[in-house]
């Protein structure tokens, strides 16, 4: 999952539609008792494969990966992945996938034998969408020219690539395995292979200048990527960055560096349609539009989360996430460890928390769609985030303002259920 990263006055809330364009899920609400959801109809489904293995932990790194020390289980990983899935097959049935995100760790140390069996498996037991989106995540370490044409063969048909840097001492300082050069012969890899990835990027680097930062940015656009994720480093609990923390670039340092990524961006071409993310018309990602705009997703594999809609309650799930622990529960039939509903008074903040990100918005009728909810269950919220120049709003859209994009983090918190 991708972490959260902080980056017009509203119309008057008198000039509003009274309406505020509810859907038909929302207007039934009146008739059902208190607490019940009622979604018209279930939002778009995408399944998540998490590969929790990496060849180094990151300092900076907080998400599920465990070093591989040695060979790593693949046949018995993938033996898990299968099972789990059709373990959870009674949840998703008669629904089309419509993208599938291979995420880590490092997916790209999978054999290309592993990753086509992964994804037979995937269409033997699902129903994809025509020209489904296939992302596969790749570290520049782990690069060979035959393996991600195999993985281009076996139906991957998108890239997303962590970079990170361009610059040989700021890859060191993050600790990642590759150097500037492996860099660089990644993204050609990828555009001899691909024609749809994305370069993760992180800027706001220990002891990065803004001269730096843009030299990172200028090598990047020199590729004519289609998609860039361009991250502002944050110190995550947990991490050996918090532990012991670098020298950072100031406030003021990283807020200019912040606006020459603005200025640098829109003078490529770029659309800014999400707080850190950057793309070609055309080529947005599928699967983290729907994250944002709340729809559904199936998680498998260790650590793996899912979020999973029925027209009255929306659940949430989590898998073991040791492998090992994962792998001996989905032998025994039950991967996940934690499972709960969403509770109708946090309905709100987990739709916002998302759709918040969408730099030009969203419809308020997608509110009562994907939660079941009246855009009224949060519209002392949103008249106080209007009130202070966070959002823009009226009975077509909702969207955070400039100031509103810069302080996400604070705006994000004023829709938590008190």
């Amino acid at each position: 999952m991708i972490p959260i990263k902080p980056v017009g006055n509203g119309v008057p809330a008198n000039t509003r539609s009274s309406a505020d364009a509810r859907s038909p899920a929302t207007a039934a609400l009146q008739y059902l008792q208190p607490g019940a959801l009622n979604l018209a109809a279930l939002p778009p489904l995408s399944l998540y494969i998490h590969w929790p293995w990496c060849v180094r932990k990151c300092p900076y790194c907080d998400f599920n990966s465990h070093e591989s020390n040695g060979a790593v289980p693949e046949a018995e990983y993938l033996d898990a992945l299968r099972a789990d899935l059709e373990q959870s097959l009674p949840l998703i049935w008669g629904r089309k996938i419509h993208t599938i995100f291979i995420g880590g760790g490092t997916p790209s140390l999978m054999s290309a034998q592993a990753l086509d069996r992964l994804l037979s498996d995937v269409r033997t037991l699902l129903p994809l969408e025509i020209n489904a989106e296939i992302t596969m995540e790749a570290n520049p370490g782990t690069f060979e020219a035959e393996k991600f044409k195999a993985y281009r063969a076996s139906g991957v048909n998108r890239l997303s690539i962590g970079i990170q840097s361009f610059n040989g001492k700021h890859l060191q300082a993050l600790g990642r395995i590759h150097d500037e050069n492996e860099a660089k012969r990644a993204v050609e890899i990828a555009h001899a292979n691909f024609d749809n990835f994305n370069l993760d990027l992180m800027f706001a680097l220990p002891g990065q200048t803004l001269a730096e930062a843009q030299r990172d940015i200028d090598t990047a656009l020199a590729f004519a990527p289609p998609h860039l994720s361009l991250y502002h480093l944050t110190m995550e609990p947990n991490t050996v960055f918090a532990k012991y923390p670098p020298q950072l670039p100031s406030d003021d340092e990283s807020a200019d560096i912040q606006d020459m990524i603005f200025e640098k961006m829109a003078g490529a071409g770029n659309e800014h349609y999400e707080v850190s993310a950057y793309a070609k018309p055309g080529h947005r990602a599928r699967h983290n539009l729907n994250y944002w705009t709340f729809g559904d997703y199936l998680g498998i594999g260790a650590g793996a989360h899912s979020k999973l809609s029925f027209p009255h309650r929306v659940l949430r799930q989590a898998r073991y996430k040791q492998p090992a622990s994962f792998i001996e529960a989905a032998r025994k039939g039950n991967p996940v460890a934690e499972e709960h509903e969403i509770a109708r008074a946090d309905m709100g903040f987990e739709f916002m928390l998302n759709a918040l990100r969408l730099t030009e918005g969203f419809d308020p009728n997608l509110f009562g769609e994907r939660t079941g909810l009246s855009i009224t269950a949060i519209e002392k919220a949103l008249d106080e985030a209007e009130g202070k120049g966070l959002i823009y709003r009226d009975f077509k859209l909702i969207k955070p303002t400039d100031l509103g994009q810069r302080f996400l983090n604070d705006l994000q918190e004023m829709f938590l259920a008190e």
